[in-house]
């Protein structure tokens, strides 16, 4: 069956490779659309240190179930439209015990760890099979970043009551606008780009701050009354990101964090204790979050196809990828269609 696969660093390409056989408790999927993620332009780019090249990458996805096992609930049928869960989780380590499957330490997920999904065909334990109603299988490939986002603002405790920053605003970063503002807190969504703030404001965000060209210290103080926000969410992975969020954050507020920082990031450590900031990880996400997401695309309410930048096929994807690593600001999501 035709696949993408990344061979090495800037070497990307359709491959060849074996369409799965299930086994009784696994699902086949024919794959529809998948997305193009920041781990897959890191990757193509060689500086993703947990990928082993060559690497068919993609976990980001929307399919139709082709096949079930004989193990299968019944609640599965041929020709549903559904979405993936592409983490795995080893049941025994200190995550695992406390029920927090999302971040497992031996976490594979799909396209990183191990072999990813962009490709014709897959096969899948079915309990990684998520349905996905009437949503258009092409917006099913947006289902997991969304839901990488809506799992930050869980683990940040937001309410009605609150201010919530969302620094970067690509698909993981709206995800957060979204489920913030279904919450009722006031969302400022925070990025470099205005065609992606624009979208935030789609989203949900009642204020944005262009952080290339206005103070972004002045704004918040002036839109929260001088008390800064009380929830920052960090989606973009970078030291001047990182160092905002605690910044911004009002006292005894909280900063969750998302995105990877490649390099080393220096803080003025007194602020955690001045602040008695609560600093929290968020990895990946849960199935509740992943239902969340399909909840919140199925009310109609979001201009959730604005979120697609660019539909291609398989033969065109070294060509994509190559105009995103070279502009990465201007889009949000890259769909490969099969």
């Amino acid at each position: 069956m035709k696949a993408v696969r990344i061979a090495a660093p800037l070497q990307i390409g359709v491959a060849e490779i074996e369409k799965p056989e299930i086994k009784a408790d696994e699902i086949l999927v024919k794959i529809k659309y998948v997305g193009f993620c920041g781990s897959d332009l890191n990757t193509y780019r060689g500086r993703n240190p947990m990928v082993k090249m060559p690497v068919v990458p993609g976990h980001e996805v929307g399919a139709v179930i082709e096949k079930v096992g004989s193990n299968v609930p019944d609640t599965f049928k041929e020709g549903m439209t559904v979405t993936l869960n592409p983490y795995t989780n080893c049941g025994s380590c200190a995550s695992c015990r406390n029920g927090r499957y999302n971040a497992c330490e031996h976490n594979e997920t799909l396209g990183v760890q191990r072999q990813g999904v962009m490709c014709e065909y897959a096969a899948l334990p079915w309990t990684k099979v998520i349905p996905a109603g009437d949503i258009p299988v092409r917006t099913c490939a947006l289902i997991e970043p969304m839901s990488v986002g809506f799992h930050a603002v869980s683990r940040a405790g937001v309410t009605d009551n609150m201010v919530v920053m969302v620094i970067g605003c690509g698909m993981v970063g709206l995800g957060a606008v979204m489920r913030a503002s279904l919450r009722g807190a006031i969302v400022i969504a925070a990025d470099v780009d205005d065609e992606k703030l624009t979208l935030a404001c789609e989203a949900g965000a009642s204020y944005t701050i262009n952080t290339i060209t206005e103070n972004v210290h002045e704004r918040v103080q002036q839109i929260t009354g001088g008390y800064g926000a009380d929830v920052v969410i960090e989606a973009v992975g970078s030291p001047v990101t990182y160092v905002m969020a605690v910044n911004e954050v009002g006292f005894t507020g909280c900063v969750t964090c998302i995105g990877y920082a490649q390099n080393e990031v220096s803080f003025q450590t007194k602020l955690f204790v001045q602040k008695e900031l609560d600093i929290r990880g968020s990895r990946n996400a849960t199935p509740e979050d992943f239902r969340a997401v399909i909840n919140c695309i199925s009310t109609g309410r979001y201009p959730i196809e604005k979120f697609i930048s660019r539909v291609v096929k398989p033969e065109e994807a070294a060509e994509a990828m190559k105009e995103w690593s070279d502009n990465p600001g201007k889009v949000f999501r890259i769909l490969v269609e099969f």
